[in-house]
């Protein structure tokens, strides 16, 4: 006789790890049977090498805080060691599944192709599975016809509140018999960590701050990469992960604007997380770009690859004290502003003439806030490999002069050159064989040489580039990128007062 299991409903988290303007969770919560929250840490993603440990350990500490408000409704999430399948297979031996919620994800092919699993799944077994839009990508565009009316008008729609009563949830009790039958994951995370830390209360915080005083100086030291430290919003880890939902940072910030004597940088801030979408929505129309350049032109370029060039750049050894300051700083907190992340691309891919690919996934481990749908289109933008973009080969002498003119960046970042005379912080390699004397420094040994020639590099990679720009192929597909993305009237993708 087959014993008749209780009906539930599940709210499948991913990245949207908040509660409030959250769309599953609170359609979830409309139906009449409990509710039980899952997050599932997932071997293909943690065996994936695009993830690191900082991004486990982050959002262990964003479960911890849901786990915190949700104390008060008697339950928590389910957070386990499995798989998607194998996770609702096991929870079905004690519940009848009938609905999954969860957003849509535009992440990496493996997600995508899980997706395209569980979709089956949940059709064999009679499970309704509902997928909400996140932050205003769509899935299935085929142009940007009407997207950025579609994007804003998402955004100005009424927050979703979460509202809720302890009988929604499947209680606490409940879950721990469940958790007796999985591989529960240990939610604590080590102290002290160099990074920020996960979860909504703290994100809060970080947007509190910032619309209140950090934004003052937003625009003005949006490419200095010790200000911007403060001046940034500082916020993408969260919206990530999902901490804040981008429409709750956008309402916030048109909230704040009437108050602030400093509009004109909370309407760059808005700007930028429309931009933000804008290559979100690129990426999930052009997945290829996780492994090739989405203009076909490009796929002809080969470029020797040198795993002494790499080394040197992944651990901040090039001889170039910006890039090498840059790197360091990205390894231990896991955040650098958009022009140092501009210029380590640039660096990699042109001076140093390494394939894109080959970056990725050191930067995508290293960032807090790996966002797939950001991190391919802007690499393969910085990379020059578009086809659409202007080609920017960036200086780093040149932006080592413009935007830490007095080292204090690189100072901080690399202590082998704090004692020395300012003009040679930025260009150590000046120095002659007496002022190394009188410094007790040696190139070569206290820190490198030039790991190459920046001038002929440069020259290399802009002749080679812009050549190829100029091929029929790359030309050919550059008009189908743009028929495909390009919005009408950017312009109004620069936010003034809305």
């Amino acid at each position: 006789m087959t014993t008749k299991r209780e009906p539930i409903h599940m709210v499948w988290f991913k990245r949207d790890l908040r509660l409030e303007d959250h769309e599953p969770l609170q359609r979830a919560l409309e139906q009449k049977e409990p509710v039980l929250c899952l997050f599932v840490f997932e071997q293909l993603l943690i065996e994936d090498s695009h993830y690191s440990q900082r991004h486990w350990d982050f959002i262990k500490e964003s479960i911890r805080d849901l786990n915190s408000a949700l104390k008060v409704y008697e339950t928590k999430i389910l957070a386990i060691n499995s798989d998607i399948i194998s996770a609702c297979n096991l929870i079905s031996n004690s519940y009848q599944i009938k609905q999954v919620f969860s957003h849509q994800e535009s992440g990496i092919q493996v997600t995508f192709d899980r997706d395209k699993a569980f979709k089956r799944y949940c059709k064999n077994n009679l499970i309704a599975w509902h997928e909400s839009i996140q932050n205003g990508v769509i899935r299935g565009l085929k142009n940007r016809d009407l997207w950025f009316e579609n994007w804003n008008n998402i955004m100005s729609q009424p927050l979703i509140q979460f509202t809720a009563k302890i009988s929604d949830f499947l209680n606490i009790d409940a879950i721990h018999e469940l958790e007796n039958q999985c591989q529960t994951t240990n939610l604590e995370t080590l102290k002290d960590k160099p990074f920020q830390q996960g979860g909504t209360k703290t994100a809060n915080k970080y947007l509190q701050s910032f619309l209140h005083t950090r934004h003052k100086d937003y625009m003005f030291h949006i490419s200095k990469p010790e200000k911007s430290r403060k001046s940034c919003s500082r916020l993408s880890p969260y919206i990530a992960w999902g901490n804040l939902s981008v429409r709750q940072v956008y309402q916030a910030s048109k909230a704040n604007y009437e108050s602030s004597r400093f509009t004109k940088q909370l309407s760059a801030f808005r700007s930028r997380l429309r931009w933000q979408a804008h290559f979100i929505q690129k990426f999930e129309m052009e997945h290829v770009m996780e492994k090739v350049s989405v203009n076909k032109g490009y796929h002809k370029l080969k470029k020797s690859i040198s795993n002494q060039y790499q080394v040197a750049w992944k651990t901040g050894q090039t001889g170039f004290p910006l890039v090498d300051a840059s790197m360091r700083c990205l390894n231990e907190t896991g955040y650098i502003n958009f022009r140092m992340r501009a210029l380590l691309v640039s660096f990699f891919t042109h001076i140093l003439w390494q394939p894109w690919q080959d970056a990725s996934k050191h930067l995508s481990q290293q960032f807090l806030d790996f966002e797939p749908g950001i991190h391919f289109p802007q690499l393969q933008m910085q990379a020059g490999e578009t086809g659409i973009n202007n080609l920017r080969i960036y200086n780093p002498i040149k932006n080592s002069l413009e935007h830490d003119p007095d080292g204090t960046f690189i100072k901080r970042w690399v202590p082998e050159l704090r004692n020395l005379e300012l003009p040679f912080v930025h260009e150590p390699y000046l120095m002659t064989p007496l002022d190394q004397q009188f410094n007790n420094f040696e190139l070569g040994v206290t820190y490198p040489f030039p790991i190459v020639d920046l001038k002929s590099r440069r020259k290399q990679a802009s002749d080679i580039l812009w050549n190829m720009k100029n091929n029929s192929e790359v030309r050919n597909e550059s008009f189908r990128i743009l028929n495909k993305h390009t919005i009408n009237n950017r312009s109004r993708m620069i936010d003034n007062k809305d």
